[in-house]
């Protein structure tokens, strides 16, 4: 499986584990609802800072979202 469909299923499945919405997510990672989503759906290729902000967000290391 491609690192952006393993990223797009791990964003998704540790935002959902906090209880939080695509928004929820956005604001906590200070991006836009709509990047979160086209994340989540593998249709943007997230740049490794994005990544980090997302993980920061989500309380998670780096790795577990690319592993």
């Amino acid at each position: 499986m491609e690192i952006e469909f393993r990223l797009a299923q791990r964003v998704k499945v540790a935002r959902l584990a906090k209880g939080w919405s695509q928004e929820e997510l956005a604001e906590y990672a200070g991006l836009h609802r709509t990047f979160i989503s086209q994340i989540e759906r593998a249709v943007k290729i997230s740049t490794i800072r994005t990544v980090d902000r997302i993980s920061r967000a989500l309380e998670v290391k780096n790795g577990d979202l690319l592993d």
